[in-house]
């Protein structure tokens, strides 16, 4: 069987594989056992979607939408479709994904298996509370629908579940009642954490999200742009996507050195008015600030960057993120991407990232002392009760991840009993030992 032999990688091009791809809409793998894991478009930031030991599957092509109720809201599509597609198909229609991660170019398949989140996590919970059934096949080749009536340890299991339990075909999602193409969303400037976790607090909103400038120091330490948005009153239209523009070549390190982020950032807290200001925006360029961008990934040079994402119970998340703002402006090695959401309780799977508290995300570029800074950023995290983001990591070790999610135990014996032989084995679960001894 033919396979892509190019190497290959996750989304924050630190990572990669030359494992082999094979495109299954080609030679119809899965009318017998899959040849591997399945990936969509790579927007992972590690290597949750990489295999270096073996082949896996491109499920791209696999992007039909089968079937929609107008009635319920219920979509059944393919596991290759892109949330992006959804968005767009849909919402003209007076519908949407009821959950968006912040990306479009998240496929289905992916969404269900890292179990995105939103902006919107405090209402809405993450995109598995949204899934009604999932078309899975097994390592023996069999494809069964499993669902929380039918198979629900198996079903919960595949949510967040970093694909092991079996490869995605198809599912079942649950849209929600999308009544205009706009959102209007209100800006103001933040001058600190405190006045962060108090606006969270106090906004009734929908959807909210932070900017952080990770890059202040003293007085201006948390400070940033805080974004609470409600779906407008406006005639019900739909905004047409606008054209990405995009990075042709990989620029040269120094675009984001550190007098060129500080001076970004500077820049982007001050053009909000001291007062704050609203604007209502189309849902796409909401949900998904940076797809206007293609292949904005480039603009971190030849080594690309790391993400670092942690979620943080309310009662520690305060003190420890003041501290890792402190050690991460103390570092110089902070990008513009740094962002805050509040989390609701909303966890669809035993793999799933989300807790109740706050969440903290943050790019470093790929340079001499980014690795010992995040790996000092997931110590404090197990410290403080919290947990990252399998989909974002590039650098956690087992012992990390076994004092993060207690439930692991368990899900990795769920994971030998449906795949004995690590066919869906990752570079990802092999580096965290996700699967446990054989």
């Amino acid at each position: 069987m033919q396979l892509n032999r190019d190497r290959y990688t996750g989304w924050g091009r630190v990572l990669s594989a030359a494992g082999g791809r094979a495109r299954p809409e080609k030679a119809r793998m899965l009318d017998g056992a899959p040849l591997g894991p399945a990936m969509g478009q790579r927007r992972a930031y590690g290597d949750a979607a990489l295999k270096s030991a073996g082949p896996a599957l491109d499920m791209t092509r696999l992007d039909r939408m089968l079937a929609f109720d107008p009635d319920t809201g219920v979509l059944e599509a393919e596991a290759g479709v892109k949330l992006s597609d959804i968005l767009t198909a849909f919402a003209p229609k007076g519908w949407r994904p009821a959950v968006l991660p912040g990306t479009g170019f998240a496929t289905l398949g992916g969404a269900i298996a890292a179990d995105v989140h939103g902006k919107n996590h405090h209402e809405a919970g993450t995109f598995g509370a949204q899934v009604l059934s999932i078309r899975l096949i097994g390592s023996d080749g069999t494809a069964r629908d499993v669902s929380e009536t039918t198979e629900p340890e198996v079903f919960r299991a595949t949510l967040g579940g970093m694909g092991l339990t079996g490869v995605i075909l198809s599912a079942k999602i649950r849209l929600a009642p999308c009544p205009s193409g706009f959102v209007d969303v209100d800006e103001w400037r933040i001058g600190s954490l405190a006045a962060y976790l108090e606006a969270f607090e106090a906004s009734d909103a929908p959807f909210s999200v932070g900017w952080i400038d990770a890059t202040a120091k003293g007085p201006a330490l948390g400070r940033g742009v805080f974004e609470e948005a409600r779906v407008s009153n406006r005639a019900p239209a739909f905004a047409p996507v606008a054209k990405s523009r995009n990075i042709p070549i990989t620029p040269p390190g120094f675009v984001l050195s550190g007098p060129v982020v500080r001076a970004f950032n500077a820049a982007y807290f001050r053009r909000i008015p001291s007062a704050g200001q609203r604007r209502t925006r189309p849902l796409a360029s909401f949900f998904h600030p940076l797809d206007g961008l293609t292949n904005w990934n480039r603009l971190y040079g030849k080594k690309g960057f790391h993400q670092f994402q942690c979620v943080l119970p309310p009662d520690s998340a305060a003190m420890t993120i003041d501290t890792m703002l402190r050690r991460i402006a103390d570092s110089g090695l902070a990008a513009p991407l740094a962002v805050l959401k509040k989390m609701g309780a909303g966890r669809s799977g035993p793999m799933s990232f989300p807790m109740a508290g706050y969440t903290l995300a943050v790019d470093f570029p790929n340079r001499g002392g980014a690795e010992a800074l995040i790996n000092t950023l997931i110590d404090q995290t197990v410290e403080a009760g919290g947990r990252i983001y399998l989909a974002k990591d590039s650098l956690a070790t087992p012992a990390q991840i076994d004092a993060m999610y207690p439930e692991l135990p368990d899900f990795r014996a769920l994971v030998r009993r449906l795949d004995p032989e690590g066919l869906f084995e990752t570079d990802l679960s092999a580096r965290l030992n996700l699967r446990g001894a054989s």
